[in-house]
Formats: structure tokens, C-alpha cells, sequence
């Protein structure tokens, strides 16, 4: 495969990245970030790794990064995005590493937010020749279809002149994802029909859209976001391994033509990982088990460092603690936790010593 430039990866270049997962074999860890601390340690894990990444915010992440003392909803959502697109635009290319900057779950309600983010790829198109983000992502997955099949019409009509592809989901993911969708509780099986995708649904829409401009599905097979108690998911990947094969035969493809998305990964059965990776999946959903990571990191900071949690001088030695509760220490001790986690991510998909990004 073509090596392409570092940095933020659109149009042509996003197009090659895909490629290169879906030709040699291996998926990508998309990590949900809600900060300029999160989105440096997911570059950083990328380029310790040397492997490419995928990036992501969801509207509550992207309100939440624009501070969440602005009045205006909407307008945090779409500024916080920005300024995210932005500061990973600035700094990824001197990480060495190729990254997709992507939006996550958009309900209908949140069109909104995706119109707005669109404008300004547009703006920024006309400045630099490049959209803001790589991908967004439609959830109408809760609704027919035959409707979600069109209002992505709709969305990658907008898309496509400007270099950017769409995630769509087909049947649900279970659990809730920074408010959308619902936790699941207690400890059954969670064996409801509409999160198991059907084969046909995945033909129809592949079928439909990828005419239109670059499409990934997200096929879902039991997933579920959040980490559950045994018992509680029931992943089947041979959905997608059918929903590739069919597609293959009716329209004629080689193997695997779908880019296929695995959403709800935290906690998810390495063999089951690996398994949906060898069907096609190129983008890895992860956000749970990093936040997890993070928490831990900072907890055991501060469980380490108690005295400077409680005291700005040491009642014991008299000395000051400053350098001990100053921010950016113990936010390092989560981002380190942060990057062993997505360590073993990559390592699991087999994206280690992969990246397509031309080197110096």
C-alpha cells in the first residue's frame, strides 16, 4: 500500500488507510477523547505503537471540551468538536502517525450538531483543501431501515464533495453511550433480536450507499457498550462473516468488501476480537476500558501522594507539595495508564508496527 502524509487522514488518504486494514488483516483501536489530555495520549499510544489510530468525540464529549459553562448546548457541541479537530489537526503530523478524526453516535436529534460540523469542514475545505473531521457517524439504528438507509443518503451527498465518509449503524447496540441508547441490567443474557444484524440489511445498504461515497457499517452481533457481568453478552461474529459473504457473492467482490465497525469493545473476548477482525472490521470501538484506564492511572497517583491530596505543605517534613499536586503530574500518571491500555489494543488487533504514515 501507498505510504500517506502524517496527520489527519481525508478524502484519498482516509480511503488508502482503510484499504491498508482491510488488506492486511489488522483493525484500528477508535478511542473516545473528551479532552486535549485524552486525544495526546491516544497520539502518544499511537506512536509508541508506530500505529495508526482513530480518534473520536461524541456530542457530550465535544460539549464537555468546550466547558460546560456556555450557555448554548448546540453551540458547545460544535465548537468543542472544532476546537478538538483543530488541535489534532496541529499536532498529529508531528506524532509520525496517520489518524481518522470521527464523530461518534448521532442520533436524529443530534443532525443538528453533524450539519453544524459540516459547515465548518466546509469552511475549513475552502482555507486548506482538507475537511475538519475524517468520518462522522449516523445512529438511526432504532429506527427502519429504510429510513436510515436514506437520511445517509442525504448526509453522504453532503459528505463525499468534501472528503469525508460516514459510519452507519444497523441493528442496536446494546447498553448506553454517553446518552444514547439505554443500560442494560442484571445479569441474563442479552439475547433480544434487534441487536443482532441481518445479512440483507447489510447488502441492501452497502448496495445503496457505497455508490455515494465511503461507507462503513456498523453490523451489530451481540455488542453492547460498557463493561457487563458474565452472561450479559452474547457476541455471535459469524453475522459478519455472513453479512460478508453475501455481499461478496450478489455483487461480485472479493472478500470482505464492507469496512466493518465493531462498537461496545471494553471488555470484549480477546478470541471474539480477533475473530471479528479477520471478518472485516478495520475500526475497533474502545472508550470505557480507557476511561477506566485514566481513573485508575490518577487514583493510584493520589493514593501514592496522599499527603499533597490533603495538605499544600507537609505537616511532617514542612516542606512544600506543589510539585506533587500540581495538575499536570497526576494527569500524566492517567494518561500513562491510559496508553498501557491502548498498548494492549493494538497489540490484540494487530496494528502494532503498522502504521501507513510516510516516515522522514
Amino acid at each position: 500500500m501507498s505510504a500517506i502524509p502524517p496527520g489527519v487522514a481525508t478524502g484519498g488518504a482516509y480511503r488508502t488507510l482503510l484499504r491498508a486494514c482491510q488488506m492486511g488483516g489488522y483493525a484500528l483501536p477508535a478511542v473516545n477523547v473528551s479532552s486535549s489530555s485524552t486525544a495526546n495520549a491516544a497520539l502518544a499510544a499511537a506512536r509508541a505503537n508506530r500505529a495508526d489510530i482513530i480518534i473520536q468525540i461524541s456530542a457530550g464529549g465535544a460539549r464537555f471540551y468546550a466547558g460546560q459553562s456556555l450557555p448554548d448546548e448546540q453551540q458547545a457541541r460544535i465548537l468543542g468538536a472544532v476546537a478538538l479537530a483543530r488541535h489534532v489537526h496541529l499536532l498529529a503530523r508531528h506524532y509520525g502517525v496517520a489518524v481518522i478524526l470521527h464523530t461518534d453516535h448521532a442520533n436524529r436529534p443530534l443532525l443538528g450538531w453533524i450539519d453544524g460540523l459540516v459547515e465548518e469542514s466546509r469552511r475549513h475545505h475552502e482555507q486548506t483543501g482538507q475537511p475538519l473531521f475524517s468520518s462522522h457517524m449516523l445512529d438511526l439504528s432504532t429506527e427502519p431501515v429504510a429510513d436510515n438507509i436514506a437520511t445517509a443518503a442525504t448526509l453522504m451527498k453532503k459528505l463525499s464533495p468534501l472528503g469525508i465518509g460516514l459510519e452507519i449503524e444497523l441493528g442496536i447496540t446494546g447498553g448506553e453511550e454517553d446518552g444514547i441508547g439505554n443500560e442494560l441490567h442484571g445479569t441474563g443474557p442479552a439475547d433480544h433480536p434487534s441487536l443482532y444484524t441481518s445479512p440483507e440489511d447489510v447488502l441492501t445498504a452497502w448496495k445503496t450507499l457505497s455508490p455515494l461515497g465511503m461507507l462503513s457499517i456498523a453490523a451489530s452481533f451481540g455488542n453492547v457498550h460498557g463493561v457487563y457481568a458474565p452472561g450479559n453478552v452474547r457476541l455471535r461474529p459469524d453475522i459478519l462473516r455472513r453479512s460478508q459473504a453475501l455481499v461478496a457473492e450478489r455483487l461480485q467482490t472479493g472478500p470482505n468488501p464492507v469496512p466493518l465497525v465493531f462498537h461496545g469493545g471494553s471488555g470484549s473476548d480477546e478470541d471474539a476480537i480477533k475473530q471479528a477482525v479477520s471478518f472485516g472490521v478495520f475500526k475497533f470501538n474502545i472508550d470505557t476500558d480507557t476511561q477506566f484506564a485514566y481513573a485508575q492511572g490518577v487514583a493510584r497517583y493520589m493514593q501514592e501522594h496522599e499527603e499533597a491530596f490533603a495538605h499544600q505543605v507537609s505537616p511532617v517534613t514542612g516542606r512544600p507539595l506543589k510539585k506533587q499536586y500540581d495538575i499536570r503530574t497526576w494527569m500524566k500518571a492517567g494518561e500513562d495508564s491510559f496508553i498501557q491500555r491502548l498498548t494492549d489494543s493494538f497489540r490484540v488487533l494487530g496494528a502494532q508496527g503498522r502504521s501507513t504514515a510516510r516516515q522522514p
